[in-house]
């Protein structure tokens, strides 16, 4: 089984969830090919060499400073053709998600978005994803022998450390990089300190902290405990929280260590983007709410007490 990575930076850095992304793939090939795509990937080529990215394709160029999905589909379309992969594999993010699905359509491909395992069964690789608010673990195999896509939910594997790796300077074609879409500026929305997505502990606020005056006391017991800040979409369509702190079908998928819902009742919305989170504290003075048939650990009490 040939598998190829590709890996997710952000201004040059890499993403946390590309190194998981490098360890789910490892553990069904016998041959891993990494590729990172960025303005100069020498650096984050060799820190992914140094893990144990196997032979780890660099692509520098100037257009591949921001991620854009047209840009970056048709270099990758060149690659995959050039080197063959089985199983093309990236990491669950929202910038992954979007480019997987342009790179199946793309290649004639099947997709199978937000894995959480992967095995060889009769020499075909079967994944297995969450579907239907998670009340559904469907697997999913290709049905032809294109390459087969697969987006990797993050906080699933843990991040590849070391292993064999060798960077190969690769190119492609001038024409990947004409794109009808110009990045002119990235800002961001200032989501915090630490990302949702990276985060081992999330701290997430819901309607019952009241009001937008009351959100800092979630965001003091998020900084207290070293994680990020998240809230329901209740909060954020109330205008008190912004939408990138906003976790559940429609904000961020999130699997942190340990998840405290303060004051959220658990619509099946807000489930969906929290309920694998391996530890779920839920603090709601109402012994009914939702929330507390996933919780691990359920406080029926007054979150301001």
């Amino acid at each position: 089984m040939h598998t190829m990575v590709v890996a997710l930076q952000k201004q040059g850095r890499l993403l946390a969830a590309s190194f998981e992304t490098v360890t789910a793939a490892r553990e069904i090939s016998t041959e891993v090919t990494t590729v990172v795509l960025a303005a100069q990937a020498d650096s984050p080529a060799g820190e992914l060499a140094a893990r144990g990215g196997g032979k780890v394709l660099a692509v520098s160029n100037p257009a591949l400073e921001a991620v854009n999905e047209e840009v970056y589909a048709r270099a990758l379309t060149e690659l995959i053709a050039r080197h063959q992969p089985s199983l093309v594999l990236a990491p669950a993010t929202f910038y992954g998600k979007a480019l997987m699905a342009r790179l199946a359509a793309m290649n004639g491909g099947t997709m199978a978005s937000d894995i959480t395992g992967l095995a060889l069964e009769n020499d075909r690789v079967v994944v297995t994803r969450p579907c239907y608010g998670g009340n559904v673990v469907a697997r999913v195999a290709p049905r032809n022998g294109n390459p087969f896509f697969a987006t990797v939910r993050p906080k699933i594997f843990a991040e590849s450390t070391e292993g064999p790796g060798e960077v190969v300077n690769e190119t492609v074609s001038e024409d990947c990089f004409n794109s009808r879409t110009t990045v002119k500026e990235i800002k961001s929305e200032g989501g915090g300190k630490v990302s949702l997505t990276d985060a081992d502990v999330i701290v997430s606020a819901g309607r019952g902290i009241r009001g937008p005056e009351n959100v800092g006391l979630v965001k003091e017991l998020a900084e207290a405990l070293g994680g990020a800040f998240g809230a329901s979409r209740a909060v954020v369509d109330a205008g008190w929280v912004p939408y990138a702190h906003q976790v559940g079908q429609t904000g961020k998928t999130v699997n942190p260590k340990l998840y405290v819902a303060v004051g959220i009742s658990g619509a099946i919305q807000h489930l969906v983007g929290m309920q694998s989170s391996r530890t779920i504290v839920a603090i709601n003075k109402d012994k009914d709410a939702p929330i507390f048939n996933i919780a691990t650990y359920g406080i029926v009490g007054d979150l301001f007490q």
